[in-house]
């Protein structure tokens, strides 16, 4: 992964250079300040001018409303951690690729290999229902703060103000959910000061249309991502199916394609830079208000573990999967999802040191506290900044031996299993005095469930992780290392590689028959026993006895500051209002068509096309190696009516706020219509979740042109188009 890494960076002529402005975020740059944080969808209208100012076309309105014909009604959470969009009348679905990756793995066999060969449906009848995948809508949202919070102490104690809230939100959406029919879920934002309750429809029938295969979908790899510009048809498509009365339900063979009015219509007339866009999704994190003093543990001490962590284990991963196709296939979401973090996570340090952020944030707490020592209405918040500086810094030592523990040894996949043996222990002691029947019948279960983790496992590839990672977390965190780590190191001479051959030769977790049968048998002399289960045990007793207490005391004190300090900062400003940080809630940002050119050499654009595309193929880079059909449309210049200038827009890039989660979501034009689909940033400005700046923050778009192109021309399934409606050509 390091080499990968390198050729990212060689392709840059030069650093990038930041022009950092004297800046207090709160007091100074105004302009700034707007485009802190996310709207939520319901509180448009408050930023409608605003919108209309930069481009909107259409009343806000359009975007969401509670009547049941907004936009709102078109975007969903697809699954547990992105967005996807409906793109026509028969519930079908358009989301990235990767998020739909680990769903087709688990559809996926060396028979049916989707990942090299891709996946089209020719007709209904050959979608493929996808288990356990869900769509969730979010059909009106509602604030119900003043409800949740009333007569409730500002500085009342965190644990019965939680009580008090946790009490009224259950009663809350109980009512909600007789009234609309319907599921509802109240939300806490900015750091609980605010709630908002979402009226919520999770339709559980979804089956697979469309998968481009890797050259397409997954085109550039690690080495490409993060960055601009980019070639990758990051896109897949499903559809959603609902019961007779369209209502969510369970799978059937006899549910329909869901019926709905409300879905995108598709622009492919089109932009240009400076053209106003949005993104509709839900991004999952950002913490854009939060203090110096956290923000220095991200740059200085958990980013970092993770990225030389993660190195080492995506190395061994990259090369076992070179080797083998098997291990290929077991092992390639996997390592998209760790790849992805490991890569992410050096940008952001990158972009949060050359911006100087720390430094940024600690101004702006200056300028807070002068506010607060003269604001009479501010008592509660004069010693806050103090309070959290003490109490941050007496966590460190803590929080760096828990990410050693996290990331260096559960990074291992046998120790992580080891966790399953401790949970078959623990039932087994507390189910004493069980009829055997009910134990057997659940020991069975558990043993059962364990096939889904071994069908994606090598051991071989796992052992040398932990003769890299093992070392790593011995030497870092050695004042949290566990006797018996010591002891067994000992007993091995020193040898890492003596000691793993140990544990996965005598391990039943580094073999799926032999665990099955450890779990199934519940035999605790035999858990008790297993290397895997004494390594588990072993840092989970010392994270419990010497660091758990202690990160937790932090993180309880740290939900009390952070919610004063956001209480303090919206007091502070209240002519600004402040947009709370995303917190995987329905949110809509809006910005510019822009090209970025982080080198200063005018050598990149706002946009990319196939021939860029194909210009980076590489037979010998799996990264880089196009499927043969898309290099003889290419030669064939065979575009149909997607060309433009000779050649197929692919990617663009604008100034949009976007954050994980918004992966998939519905990029759109300034009348709401689809132009594209997120699904990245770039390097340059991951610092993103903790600091939006729009000269350097752009979020990457697949242009529809492109999915069009490749689910017509390449899939062959351009039977999929005489579903969606499409913007009238612009009159000439």
């Amino acid at each position: 992964m390091i080499n990968l890494f390198s050729m990212f960076l060689a392709r840059k002529s030069r650093l990038l250079r930041f022009s950092i402005t004297a800046f207090a975020a709160f007091s100074i740059s105004s302009s700034a300040i707007a485009r802190k944080g996310m709207p939520v969808p319901a509180t448009l209208s408050k930023i409608q001018k605003e919108m209309i100012a930069e481009g909107l076309d259409i009343p806000v309105s359009k975007l969401y409303n509670t009547r049941g014909t907004g936009l709102n009604n078109a975007v969903v959470l697809f699954g547990k951690g992105c967005t996807g969009e409906v793109i026509s009348s028969e519930g079908l679905l358009l989301t990235n690729h990767h998020c739909g990756y680990g769903t087709v793995q688990g559809l996926a066999s060396v028979g049916a290999d989707y990942f090299a060969d891709g996946f089209w449906a020719k007709n209904r009848n050959e979608e493929i229902p996808c288990p356990g995948l869900t769509v969730t809508f979010i059909r009106s949202m509602e604030d119900v703060t003043s409800r949740v919070l009333a007569n409730i102490p500002l500085e009342m104690n965190e644990k019965a103000r939680d009580s008090m809230i946790q009490i009224r939100i259950k009663a809350l959406e109980n009512g909600y959910r007789y009234t609309s029919k319907k599921d509802a879920q109240i939300r806490s934002f900015a750091n609980g000061n605010q709630y908002w309750v979402m009226i919520t429809d999770t339709y559980k029938d979804i089956r697979l249309v469309g998968f481009p295969p890797n050259g397409i979908g997954q085109f550039g790899g690690d080495t490409d991502n993060w960055s601009w510009p980019r070639h990758t048809g990051d896109f897949s498509m499903f559809r959603i199916y609902a019961g007779a009365d369209n209502k969510p339900a369970a799978y059937s063979a006899e549910n329909k394609p869901y019926h709905t009015a409300d879905f995108f219509t598709i622009n492919t007339n089109g932009y240009k830079e400076g053209d106003f866009t949005m993104v509709y999704g839900f991004p999952a994190q950002t913490q854009e208000y939060v203090s110096s003093m956290q923000l220095a543990q991200v740059v200085n001490i958990v980013d970092p573990i993770r990225i030389e962590a993660r190195t080492r284990r995506l190395d061994i991963w990259t090369k076992h999967m070179s080797a083998d196709r098997k291990v290929f296939l077991q092992y390639t979401s996997k390592r998209a999802g760790v790849a992805n973090g490991w890569k992410k996570w050096q940008g952001e340090v990158r972009g949060l040191k050359l911006n100087n952020v720390v430094a940024l944030k600690q101004r702006e707490e200056n300028i807070f506290q002068s506010w607060a020592n003269t604001d009479s209405s501010a008592a509660f918040a004069r010693d806050l900044l103090a309070r959290m500086q003490v109490i941050s810094a007496s966590s460190d030592a803590a929080l760096a031996a828990s990410e050693h523990m996290r990331e260096d040894v559960l990074g291992i996949e046998l120790i992580a299993q080891g966790a399953e043996l401790d949970r078959v222990l623990k039932l087994i002691q507390s189910m004493t005095g069980t009829s055997a029947a009910r134990l057997n019948d659940t020991l069975a279960f558990i043993s059962a469930a364990s096939e889904g983790f071994y069908k994606n496992y090598d051991a071989a590839t796992d052992k040398e992780v932990f003769a890299a990672l093992m070392p790593l977390f011995m030497e870092k965190a050695s004042a949290y290392v566990p006797e018996y780590f010591r002891t067994e190191l000992a007993r091995f001479g020193g040898s890492y590689e003596m000691w793993a051959d140990y544990v996965f030769g005598s391990s039943a977790a580094s073999d799926p028959v032999k665990m099955k049968g450890l779990l199934a048998s519940g035999n605790i002399r035999a858990i008790t026993e297993d290397p895997a289960w004494k390594l588990y045990a072993a840092i989970m007793h010392l994270k419990n006895e010497k660091v758990a207490a202690k990160l937790n005391a932090y993180n309880d004190s740290m939900v009390r500051f952070n919610r004063l300090y956001m209480k303090a900062q919206m007091m502070q400003h209240p002519e600004l209002n402040l947009m709370p940080d995303a917190n995987f809630t329905l949110r809509l940002a809006f910005g510019h068509v822009k090209g970025l050119d982080p080198d200063g050499d005018a050598g990149y654009s706002f946009q990319t096309d196939l021939d860029g595309a194909v210009a980076k193929n590489n037979p010998e880079v799996a990264e880089f190696k196009m499927p043969a059909r898309l290099l003889e449309l290419y030669r064939e210049k065979d575009y149909g009516k997607y060309a433009v200038n000779g050649t197929v827009p692919l990617a663009f890039i604008a100034d949009n706020h976007t954050s994980g989660g918004n992966s998939g979501s519905p990029v759109l034009n300034a009348r709401g219509e689809l132009i594209g689909t997120n699904f990245d940033r770039v390097w340059e400005g991951t610092m993103s979740d903790y600091y939006f700046d729009p000269r350097w923050c752009r979020n990457i778009t697949l242009d529809i042109r492109y999915t069009l192109f490749i689910i017509d021309k390449f899939g062959g399934a351009g039977w999929l188009l005489n579903e969606m409606k499409f913007a009238p050509a612009p009159s000439r």
